[in-house]
């Protein structure tokens, strides 16, 4: 779903790390530059953690840009404003009957790539080259794209494991950016090459979703004051935790509800539905998702 503007932040809305420090405007390129294009991949957290998110699969996308008429490269991302938490589960706030919600994602576009970052436990691959033309027109979608594709989805929710599952909903973040990026390139003209690409999902299972309502519908005054508690009930044991022994208890109350009981409720485009969890219930994917093949009449073709 598409937006018509990206809503101002709440100033309750904090990042441990800043989003896009040193982001800078995509530059207009000479129409006759020949632009480099790199696949880039690292395990998520890989500056705090290393390798163990790698391990998991559990993997960061974004692409490289280097110009050959300048030499400069640059890199262009999609993530989360204030960490990926926060766009996964709300803020139960004293005095607010409604689960509050930091959750926004967005593109970053940086000059230099930090090919030790994603070289040591990632991947760092030439994938296709365009013109300063086609990088451009690229550009103008970047920015289509960044001010109405605005809220993070941290989650795939599918029928089954079968790769010809029914997909409930589609999740929305990094490599969702780089894929639909790669396939924009395709379309203005790009001829990919023919190598392995992957991408990290992560997966609920579930029955058909039932449509619960919107945040007014719920909790406003004529809202549902059972379903409203117990949406806030469920999402409690998932608020950051101080000690070890409280991520404990709350982790039991999780998979009590999820797993035993069956109950997920998602929070998806603003609106609330629950979920009847179904077995293996989550489940982390690293699945090949290929290269796109250049359209036919592409751009400047």
């Amino acid at each position: 779903r598409r937006f018509d503007h990206r809503p101002e932040t709440d100033p309750y809305c904090q990042a441990r790390y800043t989003f896009c420090p040193t982001g800078s405007a995509i530059p207009l390129m000479k129409e006759e530059d020949v632009i480099e294009v790199y696949r880039l991949q690292a395990p998520v957290w890989e500056f705090k953690y290393g390798d163990l998110l790698g391990h998991l699969k559990i993997m960061h996308d974004a692409v490289g840009f280097k110009s050959s008429l300048t030499g400069k490269n640059y890199t262009m991302e999609w993530y989360e404003l204030f960490q990926l938490g926060n766009c996964t589960f709300p803020h139960l706030r004293p005095g607010m009957d409604a689960p509050f919600w930091c959750n926004q994602g967005a593109a970053c576009f940086y000059e230099g790539i930090d090919d030790a970052h994603w070289k040591e436990n990632g991947t760092l691959v030439l994938v296709t080259t365009v013109s300063g033309a086609m990088f451009n027109e690229m550009a103008k979608w970047v920015k289509y794209d960044n001010e109405t594709g605005i809220y993070y989805e941290t989650w795939t929710v599918q029928a089954s494991p079968d790769k010809e599952s029914v997909v409930w909903f589609d999740s929305y973040e990094c490599s969702k950016f780089i894929l639909r990026t790669y396939q924009k390139l395709a379309e203005l003209g790009a001829v990919f090459k023919k190598i392995q690409t992957n991408y990290t999902s992560i997966i609920l299972f579930s029955g058909e979703p039932i449509y619960l309502g919107n945040e007014t519908s719920i909790f406003g005054p004529l809202g549902n004051k059972t379903l409203a508690a117990a949406i806030r009930d469920f999402y409690n044991p998932f608020k950051p935790h101080q000690t070890v022994r409280e991520f404990f208890v709350d982790l039991l109350k999780i998979i009590d509800r999820v797993i035993l009981n069956h109950h997920f409720y998602l929070f998806y485009n603003l609106e609330y539905w629950f979920l009847p969890m179904k077995f293996p219930y989550l489940k982390i994917i690293y699945e090949e998702i290929p290269l796109p093949v250049r359209s036919k009449g592409s751009f400047g073709v």
